[in-house]
């Protein structure tokens, strides 16, 4: 068959077979993203059915799929909220380094990998997934919950901790000098801060030169202005995500509402696209001679991210059963645990399987953890005479009042224990 027609049928059957996968989903009232994984790991290699003719394309497609993720997230909120939340939740973000890294430290050092090796499974084990947590919000219709901003604060304190660890992990990784490492850390730093600069003073005037009433002009523009920030974020060590991230929040008004229709089912093809690529890359035989550490250690951080969400959102002022949402949504790691363990895998061969099934398995658990976390803590706490946490803490209508919504209702969501507060409203 000749290798057009091989990528075009694969496509076409990758696509329908995602289109019928998000379908049953649907019906069973589950995220996709676990299936979506799955179905990968059965067409990649050493799977049932390699697909070869599609694997550059899908590896492109997943990477604008976890830049499309970001970019309508940031759309969500503006600049000034960004900071806010940042300013607030700094304590939470040393608390999810110092209880989520330490795991995967530890791990390390019992196997005998050595300092490099403990660094490097520390970052596997305490970035959460953004692209995964920003499809299972969307999928759960959580976008509009007060306790969003709170894991938004979280996640892109993780992201802006990437230009500070990927450096200094590269520069362990080669060996290089601390002048070298030193070096490569002040570029990040520099580009992290150039763009939060743009954002947070410019944002309106990048808004207005990115108007336009032709719904065609704006679609290429923001997105080519997206692809090209990501791209050169990535060049200078900074995640891409980051990049796309803040190019959303640097966005505001008309201009965000009619981008996010516009990239909205772009980026629900493309983030199916990034699930079954992680699928694909992931051969199936390496799994089971490591799945019992890597299962051990999904276990254990676990609960140190539901811990961390809870922590966060209660130093936030939200309820009990916020608390426990955004614990739960924070568990699924993913995109750039795979990047770190790639970065190391030369230098410390056996963190790669490990790797790629601890983040399979929290990939696949994050989306249920995400759903369920909240209703299995109320049914405790109502065993043990607590009511399910509100009486316990003296709510009852206040958190029942469901979010303000913006004019042209572009929140896709609301959940029983909001306050009246316009949560990530975006506004000039």
């Amino acid at each position: 068959m000749h290798d057009t027609t091989a990528l075009l049928v694969e496509l076409g059957a990758v696509i329908l077979g995602l289109g019928l996968v998000g379908r049953l989903a649907g019906r069973i009232g589950l995220s996709p993203i676990p299936l979506y994984l799955l179905a990968g790991l059965a067409f990649g290699h050493g799977g049932l059915i390699p697909l070869d003719a599609s694997e550059e394309f899908t590896m492109v497609g997943a990477e604008i799929g976890v830049i499309l993720l970001l970019l309508l997230l940031g759309l969500e909120y503006s600049a000034s909220e960004l900071v806010t939340s940042l300013k607030t939740q700094y304590p939470s973000g040393a608390v999810d380094f110092v209880l989520n890294a330490t795991p995967g430290a530890v791990a390390a050092l019992i196997l005998g990998w050595g300092p490099v090796g403990a660094v490097a499974l520390a970052g596997v084990t305490w970035i959460s997934s953004s692209g995964v947590i920003a499809k299972v919000m969307t999928d759960l219709g959580r976008l509009g919950n007060r306790e969003t901003p709170v894991i938004l604060g979280v996640l892109v304190m993780e992201d802006l901790a990437m230009a500070i660890y990927l450096p200094l992990l590269t520069a362990m990784l080669a060996g290089v000098s601390l002048a070298g490492g030193s070096l490569a850390l002040v570029i990040a730093l520099g580009a992290v801060g150039l763009v939060l600069y743009l954002a947070l003073r410019h944002g309106r005037l990048i808004s207005r030169a990115v108007s336009s009433d032709n719904p065609e002009m704006l679609l290429l523009v923001v997105l080519g202005l997206t692809v090209l920030v990501a791209g050169v974020a990535q060049q200078l060590q900074v995640s891409a995500a980051v990049g796309a991230f803040l190019v959303g929040i640097a966005l505001s008004g008309e201009v965000a509402e009619g981008a996010r229709k516009l990239l909205t089912p772009l980026r629900d093809l493309f983030a199916a696209v990034f699930f079954v690529f992680f699928g694909l890359s992931t051969n199936p035989a390496d799994i089971p001679p490591v799945l019992l550490p890597a299962a051990l250690l999904a276990i254990i951080t676990t609960f140190t991210k539901i811990g961390t969400g809870y922590y966060a959102a209660r130093r936030a002022g939200v309820g009990p059963r916020g608390r426990w949402r955004a614990g739960g949504t924070l568990v699924a790691r993913g995109e750039f645990s795979i990047v770190i363990a790639g970065l190391a895998v030369a230098t410390e061969p056996r963190i790669g399987p490990i790797a790629t099934a601890y983040v399979l398995i929290l990939v696949i658990v994050g989306p249920l953890t995400a759903r369920w976390t909240q209703p299995i803590a109320a049914k405790i706490e109502a065993r043990r005479g607590g009511g399910g946490g509100d009486k316990a803490v003296g709510v009852s209508g206040a958190e029942a009042e469901p979010v303000a919504k913006s004019a042209p209702e572009r929140r896709l969501g609301s959940h029983d224990d909001l306050t009246p507060e316009p949560a990530g409203e975006k506004h000039e």
